[in-house]
């Protein structure tokens, strides 16, 4: 009996013994370790539909907004909660206005979330109110965002698109994608294990988080100018592309960059792949003509191979090692000084400083100035341009480099070297991004600085460089671009195009670079046209008022005062601006008649000679005027 009652005495201290370790653990689980249970068993009941990551903004170097963000929702589903699928497909497919069978396959995925893409992604409100009204069954709408361009397609290739994804894809989008990006966010809805939704449990909603704001060194309202200018010159000429680029002289930040053709950031899907891909001003290489002169004219300066009142007699070409190499200019400038070389842009005088330099030298100075390598701008896409390896040329293609053959260069450094021709002789590094800044405050926590690469030439000597360049303006084949007061300096351009080795006739890209002040740059402007639908081909005529607007509109909105000094323009300039003298035609065959670079020439009959013509010879006609032929 006694033994019986010991062993009801032991179980029972062994049943009370594993009660407490129960109660313990039950304890255990229910107070310290309660939390984190519950926590897991609310991730196992939660469907999260995403919610999309709101991008840094993007702002001007005055803080003015560039890009923002504005909602556009998304259509998403839980597959299980959905009671009547027919129904469920019909009623969307009217709201997004898309066939029932585009929308089958989503309703048919053994998934916790679905979003119905590309369909149901960044819808607009007025369609979002018409789900959200239709009620239905396992369809939320989430609210997520998209870029917002204030400015449309200003700027567009500098920007770079966002895809529907919301990570960068080109541009400034791309390269800073990382910082831009953020932390999405969620909706979160409670579901028991067969999908569907518990009535006793409100979801939750986790914000995304603002990536940081970008602030660059555009100035929107220079970059709106240059935008504005470059529209008005693609509808009157018609060119096959157009490029545009405003900096900084002194540090080479860049204030604006355009070209043309551009597209609309928000639709980019409409465009070629090519167009919004490329981004002209750092992306396309090409020989850049007389603008070029610059180079070559700091070097010789550099190097005391001329002196500026130095004669040097032009007689329409010079001849290298056999080789007749013709000015622009038919029976060419005559006697003048290397100044007027300059001014006149003298294609044998050009000549004359580069085999006085030697290969060697010439390029040393081109590579010195930024050629040949890229800027290490920062965007993507730069491309190096090509120049010649002096190992394998001789001096004929000495001589062509000199006044801007052969060779080839980007935009970008072009407008950079002349910035180091006239700013002191300092190559720096240009830059678009003005720093990084927290969102919402307007504080910046890193901010970018001037970056030097060398000294190309002497101080002293960029002093001679910026003189002579205003004095091109004052009087020389860039008269168009002067403006009073102001000591605008600068260098017309015009390129011919090779094509299959051979350099077409009568396809030229016409270039004009002009800068301001010339006794203390602050702002430079450089406007390429390439093939501009126009039978005038000089960049004085076409480009020169192009530049002076904005460098009229820059001065405005830097502030930048009058100036003392300066060169004044020659008072003749208003009188023969637009009118040229006629040819005597009469006598020649029509087949000898060719493009004129002043006027517009008219055959009527079908003659083999021209035995009249109106105007007379000798007579004055108006820039861009007909004259009419009329043949036997």
């Amino acid at each position: 009996m006694k033994t019986i009652r010991n062993r009801l005495i032991a179980l029972l201290y062994i049943f009370l013994f594993v009660f407490f370790i129960i109660i313990v653990r039950v304890g255990y689980v229910q107070v310290v370790k309660g939390e984190i249970y519950v926590e897991r068993a609310f991730e196992l009941w939660t469907r999260n539909i995403p919610v999309s990551t709101q991008r840094g903004k993007i702002f001007d170097r005055n803080g003015k907004l560039i890009v923002g963000n504005k909602l556009a929702p998304t259509i998403a589903i839980i597959p299980k909660q959905v009671k009547n699928k027919r129904y469920t497909i019909n009623a969307l497919s009217t709201i997004l206005k898309i066939p029932p069978s585009e929308l089958e396959p989503h309703f048919n995925k053994n998934v916790a979330v679905e979003i119905i893409k590309p369909a149901g992604k960044n819808i607009s409100l007025e369609t979002a109110k018409q789900v959200i009204a239709a009620d239905l069954d396992g369809v939320y709408v989430a609210s997520d965002v998209v870029r917002y361009y204030p400015y449309g397609n200003t700027l567009a290739h500098v920007l770079g698109i966002v895809g529907t994804d919301n990570q960068g894809i080109t541009g400034l989008e791309y390269i800073y994608d990382y910082f831009l990006m953020g932390t999405p966010g969620a909706q979160n809805i409670y579901t028991d294990a067969h999908g569907n939704k518990y009535p006793d449990l409100i979801g939750s909603y986790t914000p995304a988080n603002s990536g940081f704001d970008l602030y660059l060194t555009i100035d929107i309202d220079i970059q709106l100018a240059l935008e504005r200018v470059l529209n008005n010159v693609d509808m009157l000429y018609k060119p096959v592309d157009l490029i545009g680029l405003v900096m900084n002289p002194q540090t080479s930040e860049i204030l604006a960059m355009a070209s043309r053709p551009t597209f609309d950031p928000e639709n980019y899907q409409d465009y070629d792949q090519e167009i919004y891909n490329r981004n002209l001003p750092i992306w396309k290489a090409y020989e850049p003509g007389s603008t070029f002169k610059v180079v070559t004219f700091a070097a010789g300066l550099e190097e005391e191979v001329f002196r500026l009142d130095e004669h040097f007699y032009d007689p329409g070409y010079a001849v290298v090692d056999g080789t007749r190499i013709r000015d622009w200019k038919p029976g060419g400038h005559g006697d003048q000084t290397f100044l007027q070389v300059l001014q006149n842009s003298c294609n044998p005088g050009f000549i004359s400083i580069g085999l006085r330099l030697g290969k060697e030298r010439l390029f040393k100075y081109i590579r010195d100035f930024g050629f040949g390598e890229k800027t290490g701008v920062d965007l993507v896409g730069e491309a190096t341009g090509i120049v010649f390896d002096t190992e394998k040329i001789g001096n004929v293609e000495t001589a062509n480099a000199a006044f801007g053959q052969g060779n080839t260069v980007t935009p970008l450094q072009l407008l950079n070297a002349t910035n180091a021709a006239v700013n002191g002789g300092r190559l720096n590094t240009p830059y678009i991004l003005k720093g990084f800044g927290i969102p919402g405050t307007n504080t910046l926590i890193f901010q970018n600085k001037t970056k030097f690469v060398r000294q190309v030439i002497k101080p002293e000597t960029s002093m001679l460089v910026a003189d002579a360049l205003e004095q091109v303006v004052a009087y020389g084949t860039a008269r168009g671009a002067y403006i009073e007061g102001y000591r605008v300096g600068g260098k017309t351009g015009q390129a011919e195009i090779p094509i299959g080795g051979v350099y077409a006739p009568g396809k030229y890209i016409l270039s004009f670079t002009g800068i301001a002040p010339m006794n203390d740059p602050q702002i430079s402007v450089y406007i390429s046209m390439n093939q501009p639908q126009s039978a005038i081909q000089f960049a004085g005529i076409i480009l020169a008022p192009l530049i002076k607007e904005v460098l009229l509109n820059s001065i405005s909105v830097l502030g930048l005062e009058k100036q003392e000094g300066g060169h004044i323009r020659e008072p003749r300039w208003y009188v023969d601006n637009f009118f040229f003298e006629v040819e005597n035609y009469i006598g020649r065959s029509p087949k000898s008649i060719g493009f004129h670079p002043y006027y517009r020439i008219k055959i009527i009959g079908d003659g083999d000679i021209i035995i009249a013509q109106s105007p007379e010879p000798g007579e004055k006609i108006v820039q861009d005027g007909y004259v009419t032929l009329y043949t036997n």
